[in-house]
């Protein structure tokens, strides 16, 4: 029970953040923030105008957008109107910037870490006076170079800044707890947390090994089932969760064999473009095409129709081609796979970490209604996306069922969710005061080079983002709907930050690379697929 008390412990905490998700404001009207982009695009007095509350927002009357102007001097008005908008998208790109100087900050800590032991090793300290005596700098310094925890700090930037341009507490609380939608965080922390879970990858691994079974059960056979199937499955049980499997299975049946540093990264970037597209057969699944399906009116059949098959066709050309170019290192992992099965260790000659690992792959059975009951919690949590206390009140109960058939579980590790929810939630916050920007970019552009516009900003940001904010230019054609939600898809995988599930897939799998995954070597390896992908939509017609 102790156990259990941990757990649920520590979900209530989680539980707290579900406060802004569905609060509820009250007294008298304040001024907007950020300024909504109506109060740039209508005159004063009108319906949108008056909705918006533009009317509330000091010196109104210099925000309305020059007439006939090209798209640098429109975005140059808008900071002379609200300098605010550059503040913000400057706090965004330092915390863009810091993610790629993540690994070596990481370095950094564990070369002071290093030079700390060394020195008291010269002392004569023993190995747990060493282990005791951590140097805070090596702390700080690590804790800085966590990728899943940057935009979470530079939120704190933003609050001090925020608190000291606009006088007040209440602009940045009313931001946080109004304004901002934090449900996909939270949805994404409890969706890890259930499908880790040993019953669930287990059932996972059985059916995708009745595919690989064709091909000999070989690394070979995995690798194509993975990253063939476990895609597609998004779009029908959430693109995180599918994440979540993909990356865990390929830790233990591809990973584990040490494939080449180029191999690695090469997989990594597929599994993320492969996920980001392979949510496009349903209008539900995927948070991009989330944002759209209902003010657009996109349906299931819509989005078969236009994306789902167009995904799945790239996805299987990518994943051909990638094989092919890496053919020859599947047999070298074939050999590696046999000579680690000859070396093996028994039980009692391992250590307790070595045991510990070696008990969490054990072959053991799971009884047929412990499996059930999880994927019906998943089900469950699904079914409820949008509803946080549905959701977390089920993952609460979850846990308890885990607690009452722990000989069947691992052990739950709920650091990897947490962080990632945590990562989300700090680019949901500083994400959302992008719009001044990106909206009028995205407005002004013709079909391919928006597609193109929109790959190369999802990036740099959500892509649930830039299609949420597409939904705000008026007037937009059906073709440029199009292209903007295939651009935001295609490129979801070029960056840890590009798209929702990808920092799941990088905490999962990130110890099988050297010092943290690198973003320069990600985007590389993620940019054949990404072309790949953006061929396939943009070169195959829109039927409407």
């Amino acid at each position: 029970m102790d156990r259990l008390l941990k757990l649920s412990i520590a979900t209530l905490l989680l539980a707290t953040l579900a406060g802004p998700a569905w609060a509820s404001g009250g007294g008298e009207p304040k001024a907007p923030f950020p300024v909504p982009l109506t109060c740039y695009s209508e005159d004063p007095g009108t319906a949108k105008f008056e909705a918006a509350h533009c009317d509330l927002v000091p010196d109104i009357e210099g925000y309305r957008d020059p007439v006939g102007v090209g798209i640098g001097e429109l975005l140059s008005h808008r900071i002379s109107a609200n300098p605010f908008n550059l503040i913000g998208s400057l706090i965004f790109l330092i915390a863009i910037l810091h993610t790629f100087m993540a690994n070596k900050l990481t370095e950094m800590a564990h070369q002071i870490h290093h030079e700390h032991d060394e020195r008291m090793k010269a002392t004569g300290a023993t190995g747990d006076e060493i282990s005791h005596d951590v140097p805070a700098k090596a702390e700080v310094l690590h804790f800085l170079g966590e990728v899943e925890a940057v935009f979470g700090m530079w939120v704190i930037a933003l609050m001090v800044i925020m608190i000291g341009y606009y006088g007040d507490w209440s602009t940045f609380k009313d931001y946080i707890a109004h304004d901002r939608n934090y449900v996909e965080p939270m949805f994404v922390v409890v969706i890890m947390g259930i499908a880790s879970t040993r019953p669930v990858v287990k059932f996972a691994e059985k059916l995708l090994g009745l595919a690989a079974g064709i091909g000999g059960h070989s690394a070979a056979a995995w690798w194509l089932s993975i990253l063939t199937i476990a895609p597609v499955l998004g779009s029908f049980i959430t693109e995180p969760a599918a994440m979540t499997i993909a990356a865990l299975l390929l830790a233990n049946q591809f990973y584990r064999l040490k494939p080449s540093p180029s191999f690695a990264y090469g997989t990594l970037g597929l599994l993320f473009v492969n996920v980001s597209v392979g949510g496009t057969l349903t209008h539900f699944a995927a948070p991009p095409v989330l944002m759209v399906a209902g003010p657009w009116e996109w349906s299931l059949g819509f989005m078969a129709a236009n994306f789902g098959w167009k995904a799945v066709v790239g996805i299987v050309i990518a994943n051909i081609l990638y094989y092919m170019a890496f053919k020859g290192e599947f047999a070298k992992m074939a050999r590696g796979e046999v000579a680690e099965d000859d070396s093996k260790l028994k039980p009692r000659q391992m250590s307790h970490e070595d045991f510990e690992n070696m008990w969490a792959e054990r072959d053991a059975p799971i009884p047929v209604m412990v499996t059930l009951v999880s994927i019906l919690f998943m089900g469950w949590t699904v079914f409820n996306a949008h509803y946080p206390p549905l959701f977390i009140g089920g993952f609460l109960f979850f846990l308890g069922f885990m607690v009452v058939t722990g000989t069947h579980q691992n052990h739950v590790e709920l650091k990897s969710p947490v962080m990632v929810g945590f990562f989300l939630a700090g680019l949901v916050t500083l994400g959302g005061l992008q719009g001044w920007w990106i909206a009028p970019v995205l407005g002004s552009l013709e079909d391919l080079p928006l597609m193109l516009t929109a790959t190369i900003l999802t990036a740099f940001n959500d892509n649930a983002a830039i299609t949420y904010l597409a939904t705000l230019v008026p007037g937009l054609a059906d073709s440029a709907k199009y292209a903007v939600v295939a651009g935001a898809v295609t490129g979801g995988g070029l960056t840890v930050i590009a798209n929702a599930p990808n920092p799941a897939g990088q905490s999962i799998l990130g110890r099988f690379f050297g010092g943290g995954v690198n973003p320069a070597k990600l985007a590389i390896c993620a940019l054949i697929p990404t072309i790949i992908m953006g061929a396939c939509f943009m070169g195959i017609p829109f039927s409407g």
